[in-house]
């Protein structure tokens, strides 16, 4: 029997400003599958997260979230849209992924405490808690953002190209961390650009070129025809 879906999508179209990146994707992500949206530069893929996440409201269509988006659902923006400049430590950085559990006022218990420390360890950071983020190196941040998503808890991830312009060592502990979230029963949805990563990693792909290319089992999505299909969709040439 198949998965339910955490995330359903029905014709959703999305943008901003009077320009539509995102349109009429319907389809579903199931819970706990491992899906990698892909595509070309202004494909909408993250555009389409956004959406999922309530930052974009959709132009048309209904976005659907089977989980408390409050607390079920945790999102990783791309490294990009962080102020490295605002002065925080690694340690704050992480804990701020127990807010939605503690809240704004509540006393931060010896037992939250205990999770930083073991989200710190469970990306390599245990050294690092008391570093500004300035200070630290592309690698060592997103080992931060990831020991936050621990922190969180959440059943349903997405993350925006969480590997970008990072190193190959860093990338490698951070796709274990993704796997084990999956292994647990999680619904993991990322960004990526690596189709040899995805093609070997991940088993549902969800290719993106303003629209809904093909969706559904990595081989049957990543073909020479999609993809070619996808780059010309792109570039304005079929639309």
């Amino acid at each position: 029997m198949a998965a339910p879906p955490v995330i359903e999508l029905d014709d959703v179209s999305l943008g901003w400003r009077g320009r539509i990146a995102v349109r009429g994707v319907s389809g579903a992500f199931r819970r706990g599958s491992l899906t990698a949206v892909v595509g070309p530069n202004g494909a909408g893929k993250s555009t389409l997260l956004k959406g999922i996440v309530g930052l974009l409201n959709p132009l048309k269509g209904h976005i659907r979230l089977a989980d408390d988006p409050r607390r079920d659902l945790a999102f990783l923006p791309q490294a990009n849209e962080l102020d490295r400049s605002f002065p925080i430590t690694v340690y704050d950085l992480v804990a701020m992924g127990a807010w939605r559990r503690v809240g704004a006022w509540r006393r931060f218990a010896g037992e939250e405490h205990e999770r930083v420390e073991h989200a710190l360890e469970a990306v390599g950071l245990s050294d690092f808690r008391n570093r500004i983020i300035g200070t630290l190196s592309g690698g060592q941040l997103q080992r931060a953002l990831f020991a936050r998503l621990v922190l969180h808890d959440a059943r349903t991830l997405l993350l925006d190209e969480p590997f970008a312009a990072i190193d190959r060592d860093t990338t490698e502990d951070l796709m274990r961390l993704l796997a084990a979230w999956h292994e647990e029963g999680r619904t993991v949805i990322v960004v990526l650009h690596d189709q040899e990563m995805v093609r070997a990693r991940f088993p549902e792909a969800l290719l993106m070129a303003g629209q809904a290319v093909a969706w559904g089992p990595t081989e049957s999505v990543l073909t020479l025809e999609n993809l070619h299909l996808a780059r010309h969709l792109c570039a304005g040439d079929y639309l």
